[in-house]
């Protein structure tokens, strides 16, 4: 196909799915205020409400990922997102913790094909040597969605209550599966391929697979699961920020995601014509985003309003580094597992998301909230340093290994 056709009936269709997913997945962040009034949420429930899609997504990877390969992404998309339209319907009805929760988890089943699908199109019909700049496009594309459910949804709600909101969105997610349908080219179907024991392991054993994962896996969860709901808790609850304040900081933030997306995308593609492998780039950024994390665990709260929401900022714009692996992964598999790849990884990353999400609001749910119902700041370093800790030892692993050729060559000295 042509440039043009590649991009209205390729990317942009399945960017579009990517883009929903991201709005749904993040959207609880604005609306924390709601939920926990609507169903009286503690901030454990609340993590493991928002974090339900995190793991109705891991469970759906595997299956999703072979129908994937067998089938295409238009066959697989259109299904997922009527699913998904159900989940979402439901949740604007929901009344209690319970029904939200199955409600959350639906749609995230429903919507657990979206990156991947948009992957598997990107790898059928988009150059190798594009692929970085394209996946840029398309994580761009998911941080305007997350963009998406901060500011504009804090205004959509100063108009109409978010069982509107929800409501509009299931119908969203029905208008692109009928555009999908419509528009989007149909892969012819491959051979039937198991996809058990053997071809997991096959996948876990590759080397760029291997060494990937254990350097951007547990970012990766990091910045899903704390972008998508803490980050605007811990504005309101260690900030002190109004709700129109969050919406904007996290508004801000989102475009941080669409700015680095971009970036990572031409950064990588400038350093492959210079020498470094996609892996360095990965690496560098992934100290940086760590750096920045060591921020909440250090207490920073300047008292300007600018600066204290640069922190989070940094935190949406540094960890966009971490969807360079999905490029990485997918240029070094063969073509015939870059979906089950992808899904391997997304396995790893939702569940690993899910964790950490539930995970930091069981931690800072150890402490008492006061008369406002917001938590210390202690609760959220303690929180942050945790997660610092679990991020720590990939990095070393990395850098360990990347100084172990130097010191087994060393240059020796012109004198």
């Amino acid at each position: 196909m042509s440039g043009p056709a590649v991009l209205c009936l390729v990317l942009l269709p399945y960017a579009l799915g990517h883009y929903l997913s991201c709005l749904l997945r993040t959207v609880n962040a604005v609306l924390a205020p709601q939920l926990v009034g609507a169903a009286a949420l503690t901030p454990g429930d609340l993590g493991l409400l928002t974090s339900a899609y995190f793991l109705a997504f891991a469970l759906a990877q595997l299956p999703v990922g072979v129908a994937l390969d067998r089938f295409g992404p238009r066959v697989v998309q259109v299904p997922m997102l009527l699913l998904a339209a159900a989940g979402t319907f439901a949740f604007a009805f929901g009344t209690g913790f319970m029904s939200l929760l199955v409600a959350r988890t639906v749609m995230g089943l429903g919507l657990a094909g979206c990156f991947m699908a948009a992957v598997k199109a990107i790898a059928t019909w988009i150059p190798p040597a594009r692929m970085p700049s394209v996946q840029g496009y398309l994580i761009a594309a998911g941080g305007l969605g997350a963009a998406s459910s901060t500011l504009p949804v804090g205004l959509f709600l100063q108009h109409a209550d978010w069982r509107t909101l929800f409501v509009l969105l299931a119908l969203c997610c029905v208008a692109l599966a009928m555009l999908i349908l419509l528009v989007a080219p149909a892969q012819a179907a491959a051979p039937k391929q198991p996809f058990g024991v053997a071809v997991l392991a096959e996948v876990f054993r590759h080397p760029a697979f291997r060494e990937t994962a254990s350097l951007v896996l547990v970012p990766h969860t990091v910045f899903f699961g704390i972008q998508g709901l803490w980050i605007g808790r811990w504005l309101t609850d260690v900030g002190h920020y109004s709700e129109g304040d969050v919406a904007w900081l996290l508004s801000i933030g989102m475009g941080a995601v669409i700015a680095g997306a971009l970036a990572v995308g031409m950064v990588t593609e400038w350093a492959g014509r210079r020498g470094a492998e996609p892996l360095t780039v990965a690496g560098v950024g992934v100290a940086l985003f760590v750096a920045v994390q060591c921020g909440f665990v250090l207490g920073w709260q300047p008292a300007h309003f600018h600066y204290s929401g640069m922190l989070s900022v940094l935190f949406a714009l540094a960890g966009t580094i971490t969807g360079i692996e999905y490029a990485i992964v997918a240029r070094a598999m063969p073509p015939a597992l870059t979906g089950r790849a992808a899904t391997c990884l997304n396995l790893l990353i939702f569940l690993g998301a899910f964790v950490v999400q539930a995970g930091f609001g069981m931690i800072v749910g150890l402490w008492q909230p006061d008369a406002a119902q917001h938590y210390p700041a202690a609760a959220y370093q303690v929180a942050f340093g945790a997660l610092v800790l679990l991020q720590l030892p990939g990095i070393v692993r990395f850098f360990r290994r990347r100084r172990r050729p130097l010191l087994a060559n060393p240059v020796e000295s012109p004198l």
